[in-house]
């Protein structure tokens, strides 16, 4: 579930910023087949590439516990 909103969020903040999933890549320092496989929702991903990738709009991965909008 926590890795499909992160799919869409990401994909969301990429096209709202006109990137490219190739621009995506190369402005975060990734892989473009890590930006690809995170916008396809793998569950197994490195957590600190996803933060990194996050970083460039601003964003950071906290952990909070579900149901906690806080």
């Amino acid at each position: 579930m926590a890795t499909n909103l992160i799919s869409r969020k990401l994909k969301q903040l990429r096209k709202e910023n006109g990137l490219t999933q190739v621009d995506l890549a190369m402005k975060s320092g990734v892989g473009l087949n890590f930006v690809r496989e995170l916008e396809q929702g793998k569950a197994t991903v490195r957590m600190d590439k996803v933060a990194q990738v996050f970083a460039l709009f601003d964003y950071e991965l906290v952990p909070r516990k579900k149901g906690d909008e806080s």
